[in-house]
């Protein structure tokens, strides 16, 4: 492979053959690593031309002089005479120090190759600047990149890259901190969680899905400490505020949003990311723009947003204002603000995967500086080697089968008529979270897992219709139920907890406790076992308990008259008298959810 490109030859380090010349002050590419640190002898001037198929000297770097020809007068060609072979060079290299010189008498400098070369980028940035990947030839950036980067400490250490599935948290402060940003509102602001984005990347990375968190809802902030230099603060919580209060006020950091969110929707955070206001400045311009497309005019005074209905590449502070708006958008609030950042990122995404991106090395150099200049990391992703491990394994998720969403959230009714602040709809937040958390897709990408899948459904389903059948007919009544009740759900007491309830509240005197299940073996799933002729007692037993057809164990041959069945509680059992059927995960998003396809071109703000 080219040892300039895609991989390393021979054992080369791409690194090693690119050297610091202290007399030009520029960095140039030297293909002999095994020669002396001095000129290549393969050049007239010390100073090696890319070959063919090479890449140039890396962004950021001085491109290598021109070639000086020979010192003294350049010699004639006069009659019957030719130049000697170059040192080295062979009849080839005679012939074409020969041509080089048949027009001016003077050495010329190999052409460059005009073809372009694709220079990958592998590293970190925001949540949009995460989703690329690559490698650079050009790795003394390295130290660069990684001393733009802050780190803040949060208390937890996690692997760059976990196992199974990746939950990333992605927040945008409104801190008016930076260049040409204290015009915006309160400049004397410490910040808040104005945008926060969980990023939920499923465990086999077919699919991702973005959950905006609104800033405005109502929820509790956990207890939780912040790092400061040696010190450390606890910061009590609080009851009943707006979200984007769990950044900043009381001294908070990215720490106590990560386990706000964490509180919020019982999912596992694995790192965190927080950007400012000057990482879409910087960021939309690295990439030359941002398409982003209004459904009308706009023309916010708060926002300072100007623009007429339509298509518009928008970067710097003309990006910032896009991602800003809410007054003149949807409903005028921050849901509505909400589904304009979700365009400008996903759009932002499809313009960072694009060929024009990924060729241009100035993009990507310009790209990587604005994201790390402008982010702040847990420890556990606190450099580019770790930033790269990551933004790798996030890499492999497909653009179409990532979907941003808004966790549904209801008016808040203790506003009145001025809505100022909403609340979680709970219903169908659980709904979401449950897909998110058994990783299947709102996109619905695994279309051919699902048909393998739908198969075994129906399977199932068979099996469920004969089991189900045997819910259906008479009913014993509860003092004619006799069953011994083992525990088998690793919940001390479980046994003597659902004898008691079947007595006390049930009317099923003949329960009894029978102790642990046999072999003290734990069991996933509660069953009851119970021969033909007990088949209406294991009916009613059933219907009290809230068994599912599939926890029905019916043997071949009829029991004695005064026999007992035999219930084993298993991990599903929740406590006496809760149902142990558990909701299954639903193949669908709910019903009237916000979502954002990220390789939808025509989405347009209204």
């Amino acid at each position: 492979m080219d040892a300039q490109g895609r991989g390393q030859a021979d054992g080369i380090d791409p690194a090693d053959q690119w050297v610091f010349d202290p007399k030009t002050g520029s960095y140039e590419l030297r293909l002999d690593p095994s020669g002396p640190s001095g000129p290549s002898s393969g050049s007239p001037s010390g100073h090696p031309s890319p070959g063919p198929g090479r890449s140039n000297p890396p962004v950021g770097t001085s491109a290598a002089p021109k070639v000086p020809g020979p010192a003294g007068p350049a010699p004639s060609r006069g009659k019957g005479k030719s130049l000697p072979e170059q040192r080295g060079g062979g009849r080839r290299g005679a012939k074409a120090v020969a041509a080089a010189t048949a027009t001016t008498g003077r050495r010329k400098p190999k052409p460059k190759k005009s073809a372009k070369k694709k220079v990958l980028l592998w590293t970190g940035g925001t949540l949009a600047f995460l989703l690329v990947g690559g490698s650079i030839t050009a790795y003394m950036i390295y130290d660069h990149f990684n001393n733009n980067i802050d780190k803040v400490d949060v208390g937890v250490s996690n692997e760059a890259v976990p196992d199974g599935p990746m939950n990333i948290l992605v927040i945008g402060t409104d801190k008016r901190s930076g260049k040409g940003n204290t015009g915006y509102g309160d400049k004397d602001s410490v910040g808040h969680a104005d945008t926060t984005l969980l990023f939920h990347v499923s465990e086999d990375r077919s699919n991702a899905t973005v959950i905006s968190i609104p800033r405005d809802m109502i929820t509790n902030i956990p207890q939780c400490t912040a790092k400061n230099d040696d010190t450390t603060k606890t910061i009590p919580g609080s009851k009943g505020v707006r979200f984007n209060e769990s950044l900043g006020q009381e001294d908070r950091d990215p720490g106590c949003t990560w386990r706000t969110v964490e509180q919020i929707t019982g999912l596992k955070v694995s790192h965190f990311m927080m950007a400012d206001f000057n990482a879409v400045k910087e960021m939309s311009s690295a990439v030359g723009g941002v398409e982003v497309c209004l459904g009308k005019d706009i023309n916010d005074k708060d926002s300072h947003l100007k623009l007429p209905k339509g298509r518009h590449r928008v970067e710097g502070e003309q990006a910032l204002a896009f991602v800003r708006t809410r007054h003149s958008v949807g409903f005028g609030g921050d849901l509505s603000r909400i589904e304009l950042q979700q365009q400008f990122l996903s759009s932002m995404i499809r313009e960072m995967k694009s060929s024009d991106t990924l060729s241009d090395p100035g993009k990507l150099y310009h790209l990587a500086d604005a994201a790390t200049k402008s982010l702040t990391v847990d420890t556990g992703i606190g450099s580019i080697s770790k930033l790269t491990a990551l933004a790798k394994e996030l890499s492999k998720v497909n653009l179409k089968n990532i979907t941003f969403t808004t966790l549904p959230v209801l008016d808040n009714p203790a506003d009145g008529k001025i809505k100022k602040t909403v609340i979680l709809d709970k219903a169908k937040a659980d709904q979401l979270l449950a897909m998110v958390r058994d990783d299947v897709s709102l996109t619905e990408v695994k279309q051919k897992e699902q048909e393998a899948k739908d198969k075994e459904d129906a399977a199932k389903k068979a099996q469920d219709a004969k089991q189900a059948a045997l819910l259906k007919g008479p009913k014993a009544e509860p003092a004619k139920v006799r069953v011994k009740v083992f525990n088998g759900s690793g919940k001390v007491g479980a046994a003597q907890e659902t004898v008691t309830w079947m007595q006390n509240s049930q009317a099923m005197a003949h329960s009894a406790n029978g102790g642990n299940a046999p072999g003290n073996k734990k069991a996933a799933k509660t069953t009851l076992e119970f021969a033909p002729n007990q088949a209406d007692q294991a009916r009613r037993l059933a219907e009290a308990m809230g068994l599912p057809a599939d926890a029905l164990r019916q043997t071949d041959k009829d029991a004695a008259p005064l026999a007992e069945m035999t219930l084993v509680l298993g991990a599903d059992f929740k406590g006496a008298g809760v149902p142990v059927t558990a909701p299954k995960a639903p193949k669908k998003a709910p019903e009237g959810i916000q979502k954002i396809e990220a390789d939808d071109k025509n989405i347009c703000a209204k």
